[in-house]
């Protein structure tokens, strides 16, 4: 596969990861149900609004979290990046076993009750589904980006690759302190070995040439009134 699939694949996954993340953090403080407290008396029944904090305060949490898990995806690797899908599939898992408890109907009207000013019967309940339908998609997205980085992740990219050791210049070894010093200078790292063509003295060489380089410059600088 080339790198611009795994490319691909890792932006999807990042961005599902964001998606779920904001659609259970954003829709638990949004209202799940609607319902009526019947007062005594000659009244109107008083209306109450129940959000996802009230019935699952967990799913706030699990969309918090899973941001969290989001920012290290960007800094793991390998078997460590791995072990972080795992992480967030179970946070997905949480945060769509709080959504499922958070609407049921007796969860609702005990929430709807504490949540009333006046003490009374519990009328007219119904559920908004709108609301947990988005929590409940955002914790099935952290499942399906969490097991997906758990299978696939360890091939993606990281982050910085540019300054892995394994894609720097390597420094053919050398007894002269003075070339080794730069050929460090140059970018070349001595602690890998150089392949079977790597020219011996070409980091030096190219250290030399750098030297002198600068030399010019700096006697054309003195010269300038």
């Amino acid at each position: 596969m080339s790198a611009g699939r795994y490319r691909a694949e890792y932006a999807a996954v990042l961005a599902a990861v964001a998606a779920g993340a904001g659609a259970l953090a954003g829709a638990s403080g949004r209202t799940w149900a609607r319902a009526e407290v019947a007062l005594s008396g000659p009244v109107a029944a008083a209306p109450v609004d129940v959000t996802g904090d009230d019935v699952a305060p967990t799913a706030f949490a699990v969309g918090l979290a899973a941001l969290a898990a989001l920012a290290a995806l960007l800094a793991t690797r390998g078997l460590a990046r791995r072990v972080l899908g795992a992480i967030i599939a179970l946070f997905g898992t949480a945060g769509l076993a709080a959504v499922w408890r958070g609407t049921r109907p007796a969860a609702l009207e005990q929430a709807a009750a504490d949540r009333a000013t006046a003490h009374g019967a519990v009328e007219g309940l119904h559920l908004v589904a709108l609301w947990p339908g988005i929590a409940a998609a955002g914790a099935a997205l952290l499942i399906a980006a969490g097991a997906y980085t758990l299978v696939r992740g360890a091939a993606w990219p990281a982050m910085g690759g540019r300054y892995d050791r394994h894609s720097a210049p390597s420094a053919a070894l050398s007894s002269d302190p003075a070339e080794l010093w730069k050929s460090l200078d140059g970018g070349a790292d001595p602690t890998l070995d150089p392949g079977p063509d790597t020219d011996p003295g070409a980091a030096a060489r190219s250290g030399r040439a750098a030297g002198r380089s600068a030399t010019r410059t700096d006697h054309e600088n003195q010269k300038e009134p």
